[in-house]
């Protein structure tokens, strides 16, 4: 299986994927250490053009650590997190007038420089110099979470050293340059954080999260019960009389009850029936279903958070693959199971 996930992903970085980006293909050192500084806490959108600004500014490390203080802040208005470019000004004085200019090229030498963490030093050791070293940043937790089913909160001390691992055993060694980016650029494409593109993932067949029905489940993270604000969206997939519920079984809110198909967002989402025809077409390959209804915005108050969402009933003229393995049962099967507040005062009022 994991032989299998990474001849699948670099063929589909080889043949389709199609993002592009500039610092992409980079190899040199200071450039990639640049675009990696900018992009944390930052969207690629906007990195994008700060990173075009700075290297045309200062296309050089020692240029950089020549400029005048305010001269870069001024540059980096507007990223926000200002600590980031202190830190890109030590280190980059730090090189240009300690090592000469030359950027570290030993793994452990690069992670030692300021604000540099694994993540960073991983990306430039891999990137410049192809040393097998597996990046692991949100989009490779998410990947690697969903084809492998792990529940294992990915902001646990478990949880990191347990996806390092697997991203370091999974990682083709001889192009670990080339593995990186697939899997980065895959996690933002096609295994989206919100309706990820399953339908068409060539991972699909091999995906364990596609065929146990857990995608929008996955990762998981323990961080999630400090959320203030929840959006949770419940698909009511109905079949020949027959509704899918499932239980809840992680370490979360309503632990042990059932629920209907659950996909939750950090934002509020619109739902007519060309965005519900599209997240069922993209995410799960059904492309002939009817939208029977989308209920109006519920409200629950928890004692430290709140919940809203929506019921989005759907008649399904067959059953994909991803949710055969859930448990399909008819109304009267369903009265019997415990479900939480926020679902039962829906149920009552329909």
């Amino acid at each position: 299986m994991k032989k299998n996930f990474s001849r699948l992903l670099m063929s589909w970085h080889l043949h389709d994927n199609k993002r592009e980006m500039p610092w992409k293909g980079e190899k040199d050192p200071y450039r990639i250490w640049l675009s990696e500084v900018i992009l944390q806490q930052t969207r690629v959108e906007q990195g994008w053009h700060y990173y075009t600004r700075f290297i045309e500014n200062y296309p050089t490390i020692r240029e950089l650590a020549a400029a005048p203080d305010q001269e870069v802040f001024k540059c980096w208005e507007g990223l926000g997190y200002y600590n980031r470019c202190r830190n890109l000004l030590s280190t980059a004085r730090t090189i240009a007038f300690q090592q000469n200019g030359e950027f570290p090229v030993q793994y452990e030498d690069i992670l030692a420089l300021k604000g540099v963490g694994p993540y960073t030093a991983a990306a430039i050791a891999s990137f410049a110099y192809n040393q097998p070293y597996a990046v692991v940043d949100g989009n490779v937790f998410r990947v690697l979470a969903r084809f492998f089913n792990i529940g294992t909160a990915i902001d646990s001390t478990a949880g990191k050293q347990e996806f390092s691992a697997l991203a370091n055993e999974v990682l083709d060694r001889k192009q670990p340059a080339f593995f990186n980016q697939a899997i980065m650029d895959f996690g933002a494409t096609v295994c989206k954080p919100v309706a990820p593109l399953c339908a068409s993932c060539p991972l699909r067949s091999e995906c364990a999260a596609y065929h146990n029905g857990t995608v929008n489940q996955l990762p998981v993270k323990e961080k999630t019960l400090n959320r203030k604000h929840r959006w949770f969206y419940y698909f009511l997939f109905e079949y020949e009389g027959k509704w899918l519920v499932q239980q809840r079984s992680a370490k979360d809110i309503w632990q042990g009850l059932f629920e209907f198909y659950l996909l939750e967002t950090e934002a509020a989402m619109k739902w007519d029936q060309a965005s519900v025809s599209q997240w069922l077409g993209e995410q799960m390959g059904i492309r002939k279903a009817t939208l029977v209804s989308v209920s109006p915005v519920s409200v629950q108050q928890l004692t430290h958070q709140q919940i809203k969402g929506q019921f989005i009933h759907v008649q399904l003229l067959s059953i994909p693959a991803s949710l055969k393995t859930q448990q399909w049962l008819r109304p009267a099967e369903v009265a019997g199971l415990a479900f939480p507040k926020f679902i039962t005062q829906f149920l009552n009022g329909r």
